[in-house]
């Protein structure tokens, strides 16, 4: 590692961390929030919830989750931690962004809709979310080896051979 990047560590961690709690807060909440969106609510209340549910989605959930990936990423490279359960990680982090796209397409789906649509009860999605979270808390937390799983050789052993090289002047 890069030896005056070691005090922007922990900057960085802190960083991600708080990005990634809010993008997942944010996660948890605007499913709540489109199960409010009810054809049978005043057009006050409905433009009010619709309105909210689509900033929160745009200025604050959105750029948290780009937050904390940029920073999740900076700090795999900085601390070089490419070990099978960061990959196992990155498998649910996958997941919480097909969450989080699902998500938005709700939140679009409804604001185009005039009142006659179908929202998503909470429950279903807020399981289905909580299995990548706690499978995230569970691999960062206790850092299991991984090495007993199997895998090819291809992926685990080097090729031994040079990589291609580019005519990308310098």
């Amino acid at each position: 590692m890069i030896a005056w990047l070691e005090p922007v560590i922990p900057h960085l961690k802190a960083l991600h961390i708080l990005a990634l709690a809010l993008w997942v807060g944010g996660l948890f909440g605007l499913p709540v929030m489109l199960s409010r969106h009810d054809p049978a609510i005043g057009q006050a209340d409905f433009t009010r919830i619709r309105l909210a549910s689509h900033v929160g989605y745009v200025w604050v959930v959105t750029p948290a989750a780009v937050t904390a990936v940029v920073a999740g990423t900076w700090l795999i490279f900085l601390r070089e931690v490419f070990v099978p359960w960061m990959f196992a990680k990155l498998v649910f982090v996958a997941l919480l962004i097909g969450f989080h796209a699902w998500v938005g397409h709700h939140i679009v789906k409804v604001g185009e809709t005039d009142g006659r649509h179908e929202t998503p009860r909470p429950r279903g999605p807020l399981l289905i979310l909580l299995l990548p979270v706690l499978a995230i808390l569970t691999l960062v937390l206790m850092k299991p080896g991984l090495d007993d799983i199997p895998m090819p050789g291809w992926l685990t052993e080097p090729r031994d051979r040079q990589l291609p090289v580019s005519d990308v002047p310098r």
